[in-house]
């Protein structure tokens, strides 16, 4: 049978250093490692999670998490405990896996518990943010509005790792290309955010993006495909549908609306015009490699810029898991500009995040497939 090559258990990089590849080694199974997904309540975290365990191409089991009043307690007093799970989460139980892949601030106390418990064996593959040191994982693999502290098992991706459906944004234009047919090309898609924690889409602001996209529309002599979403106010849908002068489609979101043109949209727009309030409807748009118009209004509150001798403690407290920053979308928008995603008539493919996120898995594990550019040899910090 064919075997592969795994790592023995080494203690998680110092921070700041490279990760070196050559390790101690005993054989994997033909069928790679064992992985457990740990799913959570965020669709967003759950789906970038699975994406990730079939883009390695391991066999993978998921683990759905619930939890208890306990989990609102800081992550680093929680340690690696499962003390924060409540009677409805999915069984955590032995055979141990080789792999955890989990997301988000609540998951990071139960990964742990599950390294604890494999006495040492687990690796841990964490997503997003930890709120704990982050010595205790693996890998770490964030974007930028997370403000996570630069380390040497964390990796930086540009766009969240989600995968695109192409089977079902093709199932979804098949349906919904006739009843747009009348509207004249090129289509500009309007993706459309709302209120968040660090964004406020009130009426004027909702007029000024209505503006925004008749413009373009105007420009190219062409028709918008909008949509609203769930966190959008009825008033700035409102102002939406009032200030639209350009031909148009425009779908008001409901819940559980089996026929949402949002997947439709991304497959036939030729263009997009997307709001500036989260990550997920940039990067979506951006993923298709059409153009991306971003528009961007101020946030609530911004992160501060902290004085220089208040930087180290400040950075000490997040990297401990003391402390969670605001969410930086500037941050991450600018990286978006930076790779030339958006905000640009000529965009650049899509980075190759999620191969540079597999190929760290792969140096971590020890699965050498024995090509040279499968992994890295220059650690994980980007």
């Amino acid at each position: 049978m064919q075997r592969r090559q795994r790592a023995a258990s080494v203690a998680p990089p110092r921070l700041g250093r490279p990760v070196s590849v050559t390790r101690p080694a005993k054989d994997w199974p033909a069928a790679g490692p064992t992985v457990w997904v740990l799913l959570g309540e965020g669709a967003g975290g759950n789906a970038q999670m699975i994406a990730l365990a079939e883009a390695l191409g391991w066999s993978y089991e998921t683990r759905q998490l619930d939890w208890n009043r306990l989990n609102h307690l800081p992550n680093p007093l929680i340690g690696a405990r499962a003390t924060t799970l409540s009677s409805r989460a999915a069984a955590l139980a032995p055979p141990w896996p080789d792999l955890v892949i989990a997301a988000s601030r609540r998951s990071a106390p139960i990964a742990r518990w599950i390294k604890k418990q494999s006495g040492g064996h687990t690796r841990l593959v964490h997503l997003l943010h930890t709120q704990m040191p982050l010595a205790a994982f693996d890998l770490v693999i964030t974007t930028a509005q997370f403000r996570v502290p630069e380390a040497a098992n964390v990796l930086r991706a540009t766009l969240p790792l989600n995968v695109i459906d192409a089977r079902r944004q093709a199932e979804a234009a098949k349906r919904w290309a006739p009843r747009l047919a009348h509207l004249p090309r090129p289509w500009t898609a309007l993706l459309v955010g709302g209120d968040s924690s660090s964004h406020r889409l009130d009426v004027a602001t909702a007029e000024q993006l209505a503006d925004r996209v008749n413009a373009v529309a105007g420009a190219n002599q062409g028709s918008v495909l909008a949509t609203t979403s769930r966190r959008t106010p009825a008033a700035a849908t409102a102002a939406i549908a009032a200030r639209l002068v350009a031909p148009h489609y425009l779908h008001h979101w409901r819940a559980d609306d089996a026929d949402n043109p949002y997947p439709a949209f991304l497959a036939l727009a030729d263009r997009f015009v997307v709001t500036g309030d989260s990550a997920s409807l940039p990067a979506e748009a951006a993923a298709t490699g059409r153009p991306v118009d971003l528009f961007e209004w101020p946030a609530r509150r911004s992160p501060r810029s902290l004085p220089a001798m208040v930087k180290p403690i400040h950075r000490a407290l997040v990297y401990g898991g003391w402390h969670k920053p605001r969410r930086d979308f500037a941050a991450f928008h600018q990286g978006l500009r930076d790779a030339g995603l958006v905000d640009t008539p000529t965009p650049a493919p899509p980075p190759p995040d999620m191969a540079r996120a597999v190929a760290a898995i792969e140096q971590l594990m020890g699965w050498h497939t024995g090509t040279p550019d499968s992994y890295s040899s220059t650690g994980y910090a980007s």
